[in-house]
């Protein structure tokens, strides 16, 4: 076969530094830093996502047993969590939200930290995607934090397209740290509102500066 005479395609640059390092996403609710996780994930960094732990940590027999005795059985259905009627008991009563995290937190926090203790040993750097990273103490782990930002109306129109109104999207903001404390504690800020491929540039630069110094 000839060869390409364009040469060939190069991905985005391996992060390799000398000590393997761990950094923490901050952002505000459909901001996009699932998708810059991603973009993070194709340096090499191991994803680290704690709504997959969360997720994960909801299934756990034990945990639904809790969940049932704490909120009703109605809630567990099949084996199963009702995620839509959890979040309205939880985002309408903070009491609920309390009890929740209770059953819940301590569990993701513990695969989480597994997944870190995994990452480290294997000499690998980590993206940690954690949506209380700064409530939940997790940020204390972190060697750098990134904030994605993304301006009201860009937030907005990801949020409908989740099928979410400004209500849910002002109701789950409330539930975390503000815009501005996040910000506040972050080491650099990734800008989300235009295409995919701007945003990977500022990824990109941002690793290659670390793994400079």
């Amino acid at each position: 076969m000839p060869a390409d005479p364009l040469g060939p395609v190069e991905g985005p640059a391996a992060f390799r530094p000398p000590n393997p390092v761990v950094i923490g996403l901050l952002g505000g609710i459909a901001a996009g830093k699932s998708a810059v996780a991603g973009l993070f994930a194709a340096h090499g960094l191991v994803a680290v996502d704690a709504d997959r732990l969360a997720r994960a940590a909801s299934e756990d027999p034990a945990a639904l047993q809790e969940i049932g005795a704490a909120f009703g059985p109605g809630l567990v259905a099949g084996g199963r969590l009702d995620r839509a009627a959890m979040a309205d008991l939880v985002f309408a009563d903070p009491a609920n939200k309390r009890r929740l995290e209770a059953i819940l937190h301590p569990r993701i926090r513990a695969r989480i930290l597994a997944e870190l203790d995994a990452a480290r040993a294997a000499g690998r750097s980590v993206l940690l995607d954690a949506p209380l990273l700064l409530e939940g103490g997790l940020i204390d782990f972190c060697d750098r934090v990134v904030f994605v930002a993304a301006d009201e109306a860009t937030r907005k129109r990801r949020a409908a397209a989740r099928g979410w109104d400004d209500r849910e999207l002002a109701r789950r903001e409330a539930a975390q740290a503000s815009l501005a404390e996040k910000m506040a504690r972050a080491d650099r800020t990734i800008h989300n509102d235009g295409d995919l491929p701007e945003t990977a540039r500022q990824v990109a630069a941002f690793l290659a500066e670390l793994q400079a110094r």
